[in-house]
């Protein structure tokens, strides 16, 4: 157990003095030594949940803000919905496709057109 615990001293002291380009077992955070920062990541990235209305219709959505995700090279893009069941707003994080912008309207659901920034099943398109 000590040698353990010498090697990964003689690891920090060895990665401290090579200013050198960081390694890929480094940067993906393998042990506790080699940790990703995660710390200013803005969220999960998710599309919205298909409940009834995407599977019948069409949700509309409007896109308030492209924000920068350290760590992920797309901009991501939060948009908002009105929710379908309760009197609430529902926040989404995207990534931002090419050609978005805010204040723009996107659709999701199987009724949705096919444009930029839409989203609809695959058998739609």
């Amino acid at each position: 157990f000590g040698s353990r615990i010498e090697t990964r001293r003689a690891l920090e002291i060895r990665f401290a003095a090579a200013m050198g380009r960081v390694i890929r077992g480094s940067r993906k955070g393998k042990s506790l030594i080699f940790t990703s920062k995660t710390r200013l990541r803005k969220g999960a990235v998710k599309l919205r949940a298909v409940d009834y209305a995407e599977r019948s219709g069409y949700m509309k959505g409007l896109v308030r803000k492209i924000i920068h995700d350290p760590g992920r090279g797309a901009p991501l893009a939060e948009v908002v919905f009105h929710d379908p069941y309760r009197y609430k707003l529902k926040k989404e994080l995207w990534v931002a496709v090419e050609g978005a912008h805010t204040g723009q309207f996107v659709y999701c659901g199987s009724k949705a057109q096919l444009a930029v920034g839409n989203v609809l099943p695959l058998a739609k398109m």
